[in-house]
This record gives C-alpha cells, structure tokens and sequence, in this order.
C-alpha cells in the first residue's frame, strides 16, 4: 500500500523524471539558464539552512551551489568557441565563477550570510544579462 516515505520516494523520482525531460528537450542556451536558477535555488537553501541553524544542511546546499558554478557555468566556457572577439568575456567570467566560489566557500566557513548574498547577487548579475539575450534572439 501507499505510506508517507513512498510517496516520498515516487514523489522525487517523478521531480527527478520531469527535470531529466526539462534537460533533455532543452536547447543550450536553456541549459545554462537551468544551471543559473539551480546555483539560485542552494543559495536560497543554504540561507534558510544558515539561519536555521543547520550546519549540514547549509554545507551541502553550499557545495550543490559551488558545484554548479564550477562544474556547470565555469566547465562550459569555451574561449576557442568565443573567437578572438569574446576571449576577454571568457576571460572575465571565468575569474568571476572563480571569486563566486571563493565568496561561497567564505560563506560556508564562517556562516557570512553578506558573502552568500553577495554570490547570489553576481550570479543574478550575469543570469539576467544571459536571459535578455535569449529573450532578444527570440524576438
């Protein structure tokens, strides 16, 4: 029969089948929107967690976010794809993911909700910039 922990348990693996779909049928530009609200979204736990007072919590939905930034938005720059004209873009937001992280490892370490904010801040920065060029190349 049915019981709390396995509607638990059907109830994420339909999450987890509707975000695999989502990733699936996404174009590359959706990719990287998605890694942008993610990142957004474990900063938005970590904070709740940091004011919660929960140190696991807070450390893992911090390394969820850190993950993101450095394996997702940092691993898919491509200075060669950029050309010589967009190099220095690469360039820059590569050390930006990289000073991201460094605030968010900071925030993790010392429970700085001002180094969380100001992660959360940037990234919104550069999200809403890669949103309006899609919203551009639609219309």
């Amino acid at each position: 029969m049915y019981t709390p922990h396995n509607m638990r348990t059907g109830a994420g693996a339909y999450a987890r089948l509707g975000v695999e779909t989502s990733v699936m049928s996404a174009s590359p530009h959706q990719l990287i929107t998605m890694l942008f609200d993610g990142a957004k979204t474990a900063i938005g736990m970590a904070r709740h967690h940091m004011a919660a007072g929960d140190t696991e919590a807070k450390g893992n939905a911090i390394s969820k976010a850190i993950g993101i930034v450095d394996n997702g938005l940092k691993a898919g720059l491509d200075a060669q794809a950029a050309g010589e004209a967009g190099a220095e873009l690469v360039a820059n937001l590569s050390a930006l993911y990289d000073y991201i992280v460094q605030r968010l490892f900071r925030a993790n370490l010392h429970n700085d909700v001002l180094a969380l904010d100001e992660a959360d801040r940037l990234l919104e920065n550069v999200a809403s910039a890669w949103r309006e060029i899609d919203d551009r190349a639609r219309g």
